[in-house]
């Protein structure tokens, strides 16, 4: 019984100490398989990275660490290059995987522009963000 008791106790304890998880999470709640683009700051510039795989009804952590700044921006097509969801704010993609710096100046440096989705995270540690057929 006293075995059984520590044991618990223990559990518990290694339990509370567990860091919370942050990350900001996209879930397609579309009918469509989702690329996904991400915009986020880094200091004074901006990165863009891509692409994330996301099929219907599923879930994706694109930043698996506490956020760093309020906006985090979202740009999504689906597997036949069609836009699911665009925004006002203009930065850089490329066809395959990539990780570019800085949003001006896409054509000259060889990448094609898009319009990324201002989300708002509230400064929250974590967020998840619902991709939606039509409006968002």
């Amino acid at each position: 019984m006293m075995r059984l008791f520590l044991l618990t106790c223990l559990a518990v304890s290694l339990i509370a100490v567990r860091p919370a998880r942050a990350a900001f999470t996209v879930c397609n709640q579309t009918l469509d398989v989702a690329n996904l683009a991400l915009g986020v700051s880094e200091g004074d510039v901006f990165e863009t990275l891509g692409w994330w795989v996301v099929g219907p009804s599923q879930c994706a952590d694109l930043i698996s660490h506490k956020l760093r700044s309020r906006y985090v921006y979202v740009f999504a097509k689906d597997v036949f290059g069609r836009v699911l969801l665009e925004g006002a704010a203009p930065m850089c993609v490329d066809a395959g995987r990539f990780r570019i710096r800085g949003e001006s100046d896409c054509l000259v440096r060889g990448y094609t522009g898009a319009r990324f989705h201002e989300v708002d995270t509230q400064q929250a540690d974590s967020w998840t963000f619902f991709l939606r057929s039509g409006a968002q």
